[in-house]
């Protein structure tokens, strides 16, 4: 099985590779670490840190030195984290421990998920039925943002040749838990968060022209609700059956519900380039959670262009977990890698007992391989319980 470890630069930085790597091969019994290699902002809990117990990394940065040269031509351009100068390339290390013999290699790599970039780039951003900007998601629809996300995995999976290459949010991001210090005083349902995430900028506009969808009156039906969604004294859902049935709960409306049929279009084809500008010798992954359909990810369409996907379980009890990792297998087909992600964060994880049914019921559930989150970020106990999940599979594999 692949039995990977998502870990920050930071983390590698201030315990040190050995270290890092031991835990992960000896206290973890993994053989996998997947590190950030393009990341966005947040404020980390350091618990295991000899140097520090909070941390705040440079919004929308890469943790190695871009190539200039690559870059030239390109409106959008990655800034290197201060990190790489002040402490070295962790990826590089790790790619070179694996090359003696060391853990396989992942590089994660966030592709549209970056405020600074939104920032920098208004132009390029997604915005909701009002034209307000999602400053921390560039649109996949923008040619700029495309090339931005084109080059970075061309240029990682060139440059390092990690085993796989491991994709967060090439896609629509949501409304909710993107951004910091958030202030939702409606209360919003799930279909309002949904609404809110649609993206009506202007490259939308032209891309969806163009496949004949009727993007003006799906904006205005989406703004209209909206609008009455905010008007209510209380939450009171417009859809009930969101998000059980997908889009189809909009048929009602044919304007839209064409409009989200063809969302999917312009990450489908994204995805497609992303794979086509990695290196052959690293496999492209995505990492997604439970319902991808909500960020415009078709995955049965993805995994055509794609040689899988990791689709986090975070916080679902065992049998959830299980139906879950069947419903992702039918989705990607026999053939391509699934894998399981579980959070070790309590309580969504509460002790090592549910974190062992969780791996066996993904494993029963068709998945391949499981990925943990997250190594710099929990006690260092908490290594025991992966350890004790991926020994209680062992009789499975053998």
């Amino acid at each position: 099985m692949q039995l990977s470890m998502w870990t920050y630069p930071w983390d590698i930085a201030d315990l040190g590779l050995d270290r890092v790597s031991t835990d992960i091969r000896e206290r973890a019994r993994l053989n996998r670490i997947s590190i950030a290699a393009s990341y966005h902002a947040g404020r980390f809990l350091q618990p295991r840190s000899p140097v520090r117990k909070a941390y705040f990394p440079e919004d929308g940065t890469v943790y190695y030195a871009p190539e200039a040269a690559r870059w030239t031509d390109h409106e959008i351009r990655p800034k290197m984290a201060a990190h790489v100068a002040e402490a070295g390339d962790m990826l590089a290390a790790a790619v070179a421990a694996r090359d003696k013999g060391g853990l396989a290699v992942s590089a994660w790599t966030v592709c549209l998920h970056n405020t600074r970039l939104g920032l920098a780039h208004p132009a390029h951003v997604t915005r909701n039925a009002f034209g307000d900007p999602n400053w921390y998601n560039l649109c996949p629809s923008s040619p700029a943002a495309r090339a931005y996300a084109t080059t970075l995995v061309g240029e990682i999976s060139a440059r390092y040749r990690p085993d796989a290459i491991e994709l967060e949010s090439p896609n629509f991001l949501s409304f909710a838990h993107e951004f910091h210090h958030e202030k939702d005083g409606v209360g919003l349902l799930p279909e309002d968060d949904y609404l809110l995430s649609l993206c009506f900028c202007g490259h939308c506009a032209a891309r969806a022209a163009r496949a004949g969808v009727p993007f003006e009156v799906a904006r205005r039906t989406v703004a209209r609700l909206i609008a009455e969604a905010c008007e209510r004294a209380v939450p009171e859902p417009q859809f009930p059956d969101f998000p059980e049935r997908g889009i189809d709960v909009f048929a009602t409306h044919p304007e839209l519900h064409a409009f989200l049929r063809w969302r999917c279009e312009p990450v489908t084809s994204l995805i497609a380039e992303l794979r086509a500008a990695a290196d052959p010798a690293s496999k492209v992954l995505l990492v997604e959670g439970p319902r991808p359909w909500l960020g415009a990810i078709d995955l049965e369409a993805a995994a055509r262009h794609l040689d899988g996907a990791i689709i986090c379980a975070y916080g679902m009890a065992p049998e959830e977990t299980g139906a879950l990792m069947r419903r992702m297998r039918e989705a990607l087909g026999a053939e391509r890698y699934l894998g399981c992600g579980q959070t070790l964060f309590y309580p969504q994880m509460p002790d090592a007992a549910t974190l062992a049914a969780c791996a066996a019921v993904a494993r029963a559930g068709g998945a391949d391989g499981l990925s943990f989150y997250n190594y710099g970020l929990v006690p260092a106990k908490r290594l025991e319980w992966v350890d004790a999940a991926v020994q209680s599979l062992r009789p499975i594999e053998e």
